[in-house]
């Protein structure tokens, strides 16, 4: 773990810093500022991030280095207006996972897991996820306890494996219960 990397609960604040952690999450290539736009015009993408903080359930992790939010994890229940690809639930949410490429392989993504974890495990039975079959991240979730539950034909027409991890018993978090 990088010892200049600072962590903290996300706030409705940082949904500026979510949108392009998103298109890490969509593995969207191109321009971020470009990227940030297509996933907000992208009602499916939208979902994970529109009004952050303003939901029961929503609850994340961000990764701050000198001064900027370089990774998050962060998850939401289902919402009325359901996104056609999400797997949440009214009573599992699901998670959305992002770093920036330069920062990848070094421990970041494994303590903003561990720490978002931490919380969801006293909050929701479960955490559920989607994630593209070829994604290397797939590893890491599996280090967390993400299993496997099925497959889905995701947003750009390839197979994508449906993972969940069921909570582990915990005290409650502090302002969850």
């Amino acid at each position: 773990m990088m010892d200049h990397m600072h962590y903290r609960n996300a706030t409705e604040s940082d949904a500026p810093a979510l949108w392009e952690m998103l298109t890490y999450a969509a593995s969207m290539v191109g321009p971020v500022e470009e990227n940030t736009g297509a996933a907000r015009a992208d009602a499916s993408l939208a979902a994970y991030v529109q009004g952050f903080g303003t939901r029961r359930g929503d609850v994340g992790v961000v990764a701050i280095e000198a001064g900027e939010i370089v990774g998050a994890a962060w998850v939401r229940l289902a919402s009325t207006v359901a996104a056609h690809y999400s797997v949440a639930s009214a009573a599992e949410p699901e998670m959305a996972f992002g770093v920036r490429p330069g920062l990848r392989g070094q421990g970041v993504g494994t303590e903003i897991l561990r720490r978002l974890l931490a919380i969801t495990d006293s909050a929701f039975p479960a955490v559920v996820l989607s994630v593209r079959s070829g994604n290397p991240s797939i590893r890491l979730y599996q280090r967390v306890g993400f299993v496997e539950t099925g497959t889905l034909t995701n947003r750009v027409g390839t197979t994508s494996f449906t993972m969940r991890r069921p909570s582990l018993p915990t005290e409650p978090a502090d302002g969850m219960r």
